[in-house]
């Protein structure tokens, strides 16, 4: 990748769109997040405050910006039907064959996501369309939206449970999270998290795209410690870079990229 822009640089534009309050970014440490997901993904970061969103914590594309990033990509979309109860599209790469693919407000209304006062009650249509870009282009070509999902579609997950403060100095766990880790499915195959000096898993996901981002929720708690030097918290990311190298291993090579940029971000330039 060329024309990289130093961290430290980005680190004033995250400051200064925080500041703006124009694109939704509560905090410097939320932007400068975004910005060198951007980065990673060989945009640059200013991009970010237009492509993104950040919902209940997490790093969201916007549909549009996806569907945009597959279109550049040699994508196209027919769409078939539009309307409030139905939206269907056919989604087509030269990498990754013809799809059909369809959203009903009665499919929305059966797994539960059609809530009074919702954006399925007031937007039903975009609620429909966002839905089925992503899972199109997830079908179709999922190399250039790998890791990341909408803010309807994050918006309609379970509101996430505080997590305990994890104290990275001492590597103190919480036993509940550990107990919970334990308790799994029969069958059901989890990718642990792993806390640096621990050796039982802070958390256990059933996919990468869900470990990933308790990494960088993880990645997000060691920046923000107001109790950890510059030079510890630099330490404290490489070790859980290094305790999750197993896992880092398995991502494709985007995901991976955007891990190694998060856990690399207090890097000097």
């Amino acid at each position: 990748m060329s024309n990289l822009v130093p961290v430290a640089d980005i680190e004033r534009m995250a400051i200064a769109i925080a500041k703006s309050n124009l694109f939704g970014v509560k905090t410097p440490d939320e932007a400068m997040a975004l910005m060198l997901i951007a980065q990673a993904e060989g945009y640059h970061p200013a991009l970010a405050a237009r492509d993104y969103h950040i919902v209940q914590g997490r790093p969201t594309l916007r549909a549009d910006s996806m569907l945009a990033r597959f279109q550049s990509a040699g994508g196209k979309v027919e769409w078939k039907d539009y309307t409030d109860e139905k939206v269907t599209g056919v989604f087509s790469h030269p990498n990754g064959g013809s799809l059909s693919v369809t959203w009903t407000i009665e499919m929305g209304k059966n797994i539960g996501l059609v809530k009074p006062g919702s954006g399925w009650h007031k937007y039903p249509r975009a609620m429909l369309r966002a839905r089925t870009i992503s899972e199109g282009i997830r079908a179709v070509y999922p190399g250039c939206v790998a890791g990341t999902y909408t803010p309807e579609e994050v918006s309609d997950f379970d509101s996430p449970k505080p997590q305990p403060e994890v104290n990275m100095g001492s590597a103190e766990v919480v036993v509940e999270e550990i107990k919970k880790a334990k308790e799994r499915k029969e069958g059901e195959t989890f990718l642990p998290l792993y806390v640096p000096g621990i050796n039982e898993p802070f958390s256990e996901s059933t996919d990468l795209a869900e470990w990933e981002i308790s990494f960088h929720d993880m990645v997000h708690k060691i920046k923000a410690s107001q109790k950890l030097s510059s030079d510890t918290k630099r330490e404290k990311l490489k070790m859980l870079k290094d305790a999750n190298g197993e896992v880092i291993d398995k991502l494709d090579a985007p995901t991976k990229m955007k891990v190694m940029a998060a856990a690399n971000s207090l890097e000097e330039v």
